[in-house]
C-alpha cells in the first residue's frame, strides 16, 4: 500500500555520515526505486506505470532528457527517473480541505522536501489579497482574474511568462504565442539558470545551440571526455550509454571537482554481469579546481599545437574561421598558470595528452560544472576549439554533447521560448497566424527578478517548475515575487513558489506525462525533444489526479481566450480540442519539423535537423565553424576562503527533494551538510562534524549567509566546497552572472566558514 505523507517537517539536525561510495547502482538502487515507488503508488500501480516509461507506446520520464535507445528494455527507467514518476504517479492528494487546514503563513515555514511530499494538487486554488488560506475557485473565474491583471498593465511588457523544461512541445508552442499576441517577448525559462551559456557559446561557434550527437556516436566514439557532470545522479541512463562506449573501446576522461561514484564503476541492473562485478568507466580522473577547465582545454590545445601531424589541417582550412587568432592565443598558454588554475598535476595532463591524441573519434559532455561560472561561455568555445582542431565536429563518433537537465527544455527553446527570439522565427509566425510580433527583446530569469523586484514587472505567470526554489539570491528573488501584483503557477503539486506569492496567487493544477489526455478530439498525446534533438511523442495511461485538472495545452488556450478575446483570430479551441492542429501549425513556423503529424506516428520518434552533424555545413556569421581566442579565466580566491559549488543530492532532480539521503556521498538524513577537503578543513582549523554559517563574499559587499551546515571531511579538489541547492541559493549574487549568457553563476561562490551558534 502506498504510505500517507509526513505530516510534520524531519528533523535534519543531526545528519549521519559515512565514506562515499565507489560504485553507482546495483541492487541498492533497485530497491531503493521500489521502496519509494511503493510508498508513493502501492504495488499494483507502480507496476504498471514503471514498465510503461520511456517506452515506443509509454510516456516519456518527467525527469532527465537523456535519449532512448532504439532497443529498449522492459525497465527502461532509472532510480531517479522512477523517483519522478512515483511523485507524478502518486495516490497522496492535497485537496482544497488541506488548503483549509494550513494557512500560507503555515505552509512558508514548511520545507519543499514536506511540501513536495503532500501529494497531487486537485483543484484551481485562489489566494486574494490580505488572505492567509487559499481557496477553491472555479477554471473561468481565475482566467478571468489573470485578464484583469493583465489588462490593468501599463504595457504587456510588465508581464511574465516563465517556463519550465516538462512543459510539451505542443504547451511551449501555445504559450509562447500565446504571450507574443498580447504583445511581450518577456519567456524567461529554466534554460537560462543551466545550458544558456552552451547555447551562447555554440551558436556563435557552430551555429546552432544544441549537442552534435546522437547515441549512436556515443557507441563509436574512441574517447569520451565527460567535464563538470555528475551522470551517476543527474542523468543515470547515460551510465548504460558509457558502458557500452567502453565495451566498444572506448577510452573516458573525467574532469571534476569531485570524484563520483557513477563515473567510477556502473553496477548495471539490467545484466547479472552489472550486478555482481559492474563495469569501471573512467579510464582518467582528472581532479580539476572549480572553474579551470578554460585553463585546461587552452593547454590541451597548446600541446595539440605543439605535435606534429596532430592538427587536421584539412578540415581547420575548409570548413573553420579565425585559427590563426586561436592558435596565437593558445601557444602562449603557460604551464605553470594552468597548474595553479586547474590544480593539476602535469603528469596528468600529459596522459590526457595522450589520450587525445590516440583518439580518432572524440566527444565531449558536460553539463553545469562548465556551465554556472562567470568564464563559462569562453570555457565552452575553448572545448569547441579543442574539437575543432582535430576535426571532432561532423563525422560519426565525434562532438560536442551538452547534457541537458529537465526532460523537455530543449524543446520549449526550439518551439519558441526564448527572450531573445530570431528575426526569422517571428516572421513565420507572423506570416501563419498574421498578427505583428513584438521584435524587442524580453527578460530572461536574472533580468525577470530584478524587474520585479524594481517594480517594472507586475504579473508572474510560470508554467511549471519551482521558480523562487531555482532562481539564485533567494532572499533578493522572494522580495521581489511579493512586490508581484499576481503571481501564478501551473503546476502538479506543491513547491514553495505557491507561498511566496504576489498581492494575489493562483495555483492551476495540470496534468502529468503519466496521465490520459482526454479531450474534445479524443485521446490526444504530446511530444518531447531529447538532450540530443530526436523527438517523439508521450502518452500517459493513469487517470487523472482529479476530474478538476486541465492539460497545459487547455489551460493555455482557455487563458488566451480569456485574456485576448474574440480579437485573437488563434482558432484556441480548435488547439484545445486536438493537438494535431497545434503540430500542423509548428510543421509550418519552424523548420525541421515538416510533416510533424506523420513523423511523430513513428514510434522511434524523428531527429530534427543538425547542419553541422548532418552535412558539416556551420550557419554562423561566417559561414564556417569559428575559433575563437578569449583569454583564459579562472576564479580568484583569497586566502582563507573557499570556492562553493552548489549541487544535487542523489535523493533530488533539480529542485525537487525525494528524501533526505545522498548515498553515493555516504550522508543519510540531512541536507544542510557542506564537503570541504581534510587539508583545507585542517587549515581553517574546522573539525569534521562541527557546524558553520556559510558566508558568501561579492563585490557588492553585501553579506549572503547560509547557517547552520554541518562540516563533511571529503575528497573534493583543494580550495573547494559543495552543499546543496536549493539551500545555498541564498549565496549567489543576483548579478553574479555569466558574460553573454546571463547565467547566475551558482559554481564558483567565494564564501568563508565561521563557527555556527547551531554547533
Amino acid at each position: 500500500m502506498a504510505s500517507k505523507p509526513p505530516k510534520s517537517d524531519p528533523v535534519q539536525d543531526a545528519p549521519q555520515v559515512s565514506g562515499p561510495k565507489h560504485a553507482a547502482a546495483g541492487l541498492p538502487a533497485i530497491g531503493h526505486t521500489l521502496r519509494i515507488a511503493q510508498q508513493q503508488m502501492g504495488v499494483r500501480r507502480t507496476a504498471l506505470t514503471l514498465l510503461r516509461v520511456n517506452q515506443k507506446d509509454g510516456f516519456d520520464c518527467p525527469g532527465c532528457a537523456w535519449p532512448e535507445p532504439e532497443h529498449r528494455h522492459a525497465a527502461e527507467f532509472c532510480e531517479n527517473g522512477a523517483k519522478a514518476v512515483a511523485e507524478e504517479a502518486t495516490l497522496r492528494r492535497v485537496t482544497p480541505d488541506f488548503f483549509a487546514a494550513h494557512p500560507v503563513s503555515d505552509l512558508a515555514g514548511r520545507s519543499g522536501y514536506w511540501l513536495g511530499q503532500q501529494g497531487r494538487l486537485t483543484h484551481p486554488m485562489y489566494l486574494a489579497e490580505g488572505a492567509d488560506h487559499y481557496e477553491p475557485i472555479a477554471w473561468e473565474r481565475a482566467f478571468g482574474i489573470v485578464a484583469e491583471e493583465l489588462a490593468a498593465l501599463g504595457s504587456p511588457d510588465e508581464a511574465l511568462f516563465y517556463t519550465s523544461g516538462r512543459t510539451s512541445n505542443e504547451a511551449a508552442f501555445l504559450y509562447q504565442l500565446f504571450a507574443r499576441e498580447l504583445g511581450t517577448n518577456n519567456l524567461p525559462d529554466c534554460s537560462n539558470m543551466c545550458h544558456e551559456s552552451s547555447g551562447s557559446a555554440l551558436n556563435e561557434t557552430i551555429g546552432i545551440g544544441k549537442g552534435s550527437v546522437l547515441l549512436d556516436d556515443l557507441y563509436r566514439a574512441d574517447l569520451i571526455i565527460v567535464a563538470g557532470q555528475n551522470p551517476g545522479t543527474n542523468h543515470p541512463r547515460m551510465l548504460s550509454a558509457l558502458e557500452k562506449a567502453k565495451a566498444n573501446g572506448a577510452k573516458i576522461i573525467t574532469v571534476n571537482p569531485l570524484p563520483e561514484a557513477g563515473m567510477e564503476r556502473f553496477k548495471n541492473p539490467q545484466t547479472p554481469q552489472g550486478m555482481i562485478k559492474g563495469a569501471a568507466l573512467t579510464d582518467l580522473f582528472l581532479q580539476i579546481r572549480i572553474g579551470g577547465d578554460q585553463a585546461l582545454f587552452r593547454l590541451l590545445n597548446k600541446l595539440i599545437l605543439d605535435t606534429e601531424g596532430a592538427v587536421d589541417e584539412t578540415f581547420v582550412a575548409e570548413h573553420t574561421h579565425g585559427f590563426e587568432d586561436f592558435a596565437e592565443a593558445a601557444r602562449a598558454a603557460d604551464w605553470d598558470e594552468t597548474l595553479t588554475a586547474t590544480g593539476l598535476t602535469r603528469d596528468s595532463i600529459d596522459e590526457a595528452l595522450k589520450m587525445v591524441l590516440a583518439s580518432q573519434r572524440t566527444i565531449v559532455c558536460w553539463a553545469m560544472g562548465l556551465t554556472q561560472h562567470k568564464h563559462s561561455v569562453p570555457t565552452i568555445r575553448e572545448v569547441v576549439n579543442f574539437l575543432l582542431l582535430r576535426g571532432n565536429i561532423g563525422r560519426p563518433g565525434a562532438g560536442v554533447c551538452p547534457v541537458r537537465g529537465h526532460s523537455n527544455v530543449q524543446g520549449d527553446r526550439t518551439m519558441g521560448i526564448f527572450e531573445r527570439p530570431a528575426p526569422a522565427f517571428l516572421d513565420a509566425l507572423e506570416k501563419e497566424f498574421g498578427f505583428k510580433p513584438p521584435r524587442e527583446h524580453g527578460y530572461d530569469v536574472v533580468r525577470a527578478i530584478r524587474a520585479l523586484r524594481d517594480g517594472d514587472a507586475k504579473v508572474f505567470f510560470a508554467m511549471g517548475g519551482n521558480f523562487v526554489s531555482a532562481s539564485p539570491d533567494t532572499d533578493v528573488t522572494e522580495a521581489a515575487m511579493r512586490r508581484a501584483r499576481l503571481t501564478v503557477h501551473v503546476s502538479t503539486k506543491l513547491n514553495r513558489s505557491h507561498v511566496v506569492t504576489g498581492a494575489r496567487a493562483l495555483i492551476l493544477p495540470t496534468l502529468g506525462r503519466t496521465e490520459r489526455d482526454l479531450q474534445g478530439g479524443g485521446e490526444q498525446f504530446v511530444t518531447v525533444e531529447d538532450s540530443m534533438g530526436m523527438v517523439h511523442a508521450s502518452r500517459g495511461r493513469l487517470e487523472p489526479a482529479s476530474p478538476h485538472l486541465l492539460s497545459e495545452p487547455a489551460i493555455v488556450a482557455r487563458l488566451a481566450r480569456s485574456v485576448l478575446g474574440e480579437a485573437s483570430g488563434t482558432p484556441w479551441e480548435e488547439f484545445e480540442k486536438d493537438y494535431a492542429t497545434i503540430r500542423d501549425r509548428i510543421a509550418r513556423v519552424i523548420p525541421g519539423f515538416q510533416d510533424f503529424n506523420a513523423r511523430v506516428a513513428d514510434p522511434a520518434g524523428f531527429a530534427l535537423p543538425h547542419a553541422p552533424r548532418d552535412e558539416r555545413r556551420f550557419p554562423t556569421a561566417t559561414g564556417k565553424a569559428n575559433f575563437t581566442a578569449a583569454p583564459v579565466e579562472h576564479p580568484e580566491l583569497p586566502e582563507g576562503r573557499l570556492l562553493l559549488q552548489t549541487l544535487r543530492s542523489h535523493d533530488q532532480y533539480n529542485t525537487t527533494i525525494y528524501g533526505l539521503d545522498d548515498r553515493y556521498r555516504g550522508i543519510k538524513n540531512g541536507r544542510r551538510v557542506v564537503l570541504v577537503n581534510p587539508d583545507d578543513a585542517r587549515e581553517l582549523k574546522i573539525a569534521d562534524g562541527s557546524y558553520v554559517d556559510l558566508v558568501g563574499e561579492w563585490k557588492d559587499g553585501v553579506e549572503r549567509r547560509a547557517p547552520g551546515f554541518r562540516v563533511v571531511h571529503y575528497p573534493t579538489a583543494r580550495g573547494c566546497a559543495a552543499a546543496y541547492y536549493p539551500e545555498t541559493n541564498v549565496l549567489v549574487p543576483l548579478d553574479s552572472t555569466a558574460d553573454t549568457s546571463n547565467t547566475p553563476a551558482s559554481k564558483s561562490v567565494v564564501v568563508r566558514l565561521e563557527q555556527s551558534t547551531a554547533d
